[in-house]
């Protein structure tokens, strides 16, 4: 299967909207130590765990944007019904893993960690905010 260039178009944008929000992140994080030491720390941990979790984000979302390709692409709808319900299942079960792991690793700060897998709907929502050019394929 061949990636269409909107999976790749709109992949891209995603990554550079999460990683654009994984700097903001990372430097509330230090606004907030600054004003709050005793109660937001600011260490390797919460880098950390604001890029594995931007990166667990944008892969959920690559992982959904193949599966939109994938079921647009099938002629069968209990087969394109079945191909969805198995993508969502084991993309929800993949953050909810990484929540996990945000939350158990000593080394991942578990706000910083949890914290992007909410960017995807934060740039999607950023991006409705600003109107599309006539005629541009976005196709997810």
């Amino acid at each position: 299967m061949k990636l269409q260039d909107a999976v790749k178009k709109e992949t891209t944008l995603m990554a550079t909207g999460c990683a654009v929000c994984c700097v903001v992140t990372v430097i509330a994080f230090g606004v907030l130590h600054i004003f709050l030491p005793e109660n937001v720390p600011f260490d390797y941990r919460v880098i950390l765990g604001a890029v594995l979790g931007s990166a667990v984000a944008v892969g959920n979302f690559f992982w959904m944007a193949v599966s939109v390709q994938k079921v647009s692409g099938c002629e069968d709808d209990d087969r394109a019904k079945a191909l969805w319900r198995t993508s969502f299942r084991y993309r929800t079960l993949i953050q909810l893993a990484w929540g996990l792991l945000a939350i158990l690793l000593p080394f991942i700060n578990t706000v910083a960690g949890i914290v992007p897998l909410f960017f995807p709907s934060i740039v999607i929502k950023v991006r409705g905010l600003f109107p599309q050019k006539e005629g541009s394929k976005t196709g997810i």
